[in-house]
């Protein structure tokens, strides 16, 4: 059986720009993403065409975790106990629904005690 992964958003890009390390280590597993990632992605106006192809194809291969009202409800807590943005509590608490662990390359998310974190930072920071 796999790991289940939730991806943040950087570590999507990092993985689209071919992260050698991140991908390996997210080789095998069910990759998710919210649907916070999924919109932050497609409306970055910042990149190619390809990019966006390369984006959209992505997104394709991996299941997208809607905000329903489980989700929603633990936003509403975890925002109200963490100094999270809406759409980082979105994202944190889609993890923490699902059981899944968050991979993520920021760290204002560490301060979601309850969240299974994987904190990843670039090589080519």
């Amino acid at each position: 059986m796999s790991d289940k992964y939730l991806l943040e958003t950087n570590i999507v890009l990092y993985i689209l720009n071919g992260e050698e390390d991140l991908v390996t280590f997210l080789d095998g597993s069910q990759l998710f993403i919210s649907i916070i990632t999924e919109l932050e992605l497609l409306s970055y106006s910042g990149i190619t065409e390809i990019e966006m192809q390369n984006v959209e194809a992505f997104i394709n291969d991996i299941t997208v975790i809607p905000l329903n009202t489980e989700v929603k409800t633990s936003t509403i807590v975890t925002r109200k106990q963490s100094k999270l943005k809406l759409a980082d509590s979105i994202i944190a608490a889609s993890s923490m629904v699902y059981g899944m662990q968050l991979v993520t390359a920021d760290k204002h998310f560490k301060s979601v005690n309850e969240l299974q974190l994987i904190y990843y930072e670039s090589s080519n920071n």
